[in-house]
């Protein structure tokens, strides 16, 4: 997976998914207790507010939701389901790929 590729020199590529699924656990976790909230764009984009530097390792929001949606908790899925349902739309994983994302609170945009 593309995530698992961005490594930092030196970095193995077993030491990077090792890092990616902690991010991933940090971020069901996180989901499940309400710290973390979903952001759906108006176009389906994603954003997860409230998932610290630290937490997330280098990881976009789109690789987060693709790994939640694999190994994530079912009540973290729930969450993301709940910010479907209020946002009045789903999440487009075609607009996912594509790269949309926003920083903060900053405007929706892909590089």
């Amino acid at each position: 997976m593309v995530c698992d590729t961005q490594t930092l020199p030196g970095q193995t590529l077993s030491q990077r998914k090792d890092e990616v699924r902690r991010a991933t656990e940090a971020l069901s976790k996180g989901l499940a207790a309400g710290r973390i909230k979903v952001t759906i764009g108006p176009q389906g984009a994603v954003q997860f507010e409230g998932l610290s530097a630290s937490e997330r390792s280098r990881v976009s929001d789109g690789c987060l939701l693709r790994r939640l949606y694999v190994e994530g908790s079912a009540l973290a899925k729930a969450k993301v389901a709940q910010a479907e349902q209020l946002a009045g739309r789903k999440i487009d994983k075609q607009v996912v790929a594509q790269g949309w994302h926003r920083h903060g609170s900053g405007p929706w945009h892909k590089h």
